[in-house]
């Protein structure tokens, strides 16, 4: 140690020889020792940029949710429009929790001429039990189960589709998963929408309903708020060139237009897909009022987490500078890791929590009549930042007991064992 010392000692009086300063003036010179402090400022200035930009993007959640509840909403009286012939599409993977009653909610449609079609892998599928007993118990409602086997294309999901849509006989078609629960009117209200003429696709916002567990909770909480106020902000500034399950209702031609689900699947983010690729044909679509019901399950925190990083990663490749653009929906976290930086700078957390707390209050309690929970909220905020900072990292993703690789242009394809 005390050679280590004199080495340094040596080089403090050849440097202050070299400089005419003697050794104790350098060792306390206030430019060197002011650098990291600069470094940390220059840090948490730059996050306060950031964050101005976060307070501005709640400011634009606020209008948005102001602009989509004052637009003509031809729902409110769906008794009133003639309901055209409607296709419900329902591509099934196994038993869930609710599955009976989410299923049950479609076959208990009050609308006048409407069909079910079901599509499982494999005759083994535990949901097939529950549609049978369902169809027996509404004999009235015409429904239809297709086997499809073993997917030939990476989606299982569009392939379902595909064979659905062979077999279904109407041209408003409503897709929608299996994890969806709908009011009694649902397909009257949808008719509603549809009665424009102009109107060819409609991607319907959803209220997530979590399960008993945590993690499931708390992402029902962000998509309560944080996505949904991402779809209001678009359809504002943008309008609407997107698609989203897990409900959507689109016109037969408007899949044939844009090559139908042969052109959607090699994509993971499908939905989406269908909405940008009918924008770029010219087909008007909206962001529908007509509300359901998400029930996300239950889902442990090993799979709710690489579901979130699917969903994450599968995002970046669908829109990656939508998903660089994600850092100022972020506000809370962000004003987190400037007091961190700069733990005198505590009055950021006012104007943020004041926006953030509008702003999630304003998409889950007005547009979807979800109950906020803001205990829920604050840890939510802070685990999808990381989510989303993990998600720029990895290339692979694990979907139903499979494994992908994510290509650049948003595709995917499958992994050998």
């Amino acid at each position: 140690m005390w050679g280590r010392l004199s080495v340094c000692g040596g080089f403090a009086i050849r440097l202050a020889r070299h400089t005419g300063m003697p050794p104790r003036q350098i060792k306390n010179r206030p430019q060197a020792a002011s650098l990291p402090h600069i470094g940390v400022t220059l840090a948490a200035s730059l996050l306060a940029i950031v964050l101005a930009g976060s307070l501005v993007y709640c400011v634009l959640v606020l209008l948005a949710v102001r602009s989509y509840l004052s637009a003509p909403n031809p729902i409110e009286n769906p008794s009133q429009h003639i309901a055209p012939d409607i296709s419900v599409l329902k591509p099934l993977d196994g038993s869930e929790i609710g599955l009976e009653e989410n299923l049950r909610s479609f076959f208990g449609q009050d609308c006048p001429k409407f069909e079910l079609l079901f599509a499982v892998r494999s005759d083994q599928d535990a949901a097939i039990s529950v549609v049978r007993k369902l169809e027996a118990e509404f004999p009235h409602v015409s429904s239809t189960l297709i086997i499809t086997g073993e997917p030939p294309y990476p989606n299982a999901k569009v392939f379902s589709l595909d064979r659905m849509l062979r077999a279904s006989r109407h041209n408003l078609l409503v897709m929608s998963d299996s994890d969806i629960r709908v009011s009694p009117d649902f397909l009257q209200r949808a008719a509603a929408e549809f009665a424009d003429a102009n109107i060819s696709l409609a991607t319907c916002p959803y209220r997530a309903v979590g399960g008993p567990s945590i993690w499931s909770a708390l992402e029902a909480e962000g998509m309560n708020t944080e996505f949904i106020g991402g779809l209001l902000v678009a359809r504002m500034l943008e309008g609407v060139k997107f698609a989203v399950g897990p409900t959507i209702i689109v016109r037969k031609p408007v899949l044939a237009a844009i090559g139908g689900f042969d052109r959607l699947k090699d994509y993971l983010a499908e939905d989406f897909m269908m909405g940008k690729l009918a924008a770029e044909q010219g087909f008007g679509a909206i962001l529908s009022r007509n509300i359901v019901e998400h029930r996300i399950g239950s889902q442990p925190l090993g799979p709710n987490f690489i579901h979130r990083m699917r969903w994450n990663r599968s995002t970046r490749r669908s829109r990656p500078a939508g998903y660089i653009g994600q850092l100022f929906t972020n506000p809370l976290p962000i004003a987190i890791v400037i007091l961190v930086l700069q733990p005198a700078w505590w009055p950021v957390l006012i104007p943020t929590l004041l926006l953030r707390g509008a702003a999630a209050w304003a998409t889950s309690e007005l547009v979807l009549h979800a109950r906020l929970h803001w205990l829920r909220l604050v840890v939510q905020d802070l685990l999808a930042f990381l989510f989303w900072i993990a998600g720029f990292f990895g290339n692979t993703i694990s979907w139903r007991g499979r494994r992908y690789r994510l290509l650049r242009d948003g595709r995917f394809v499958l992994l050998k064992p």
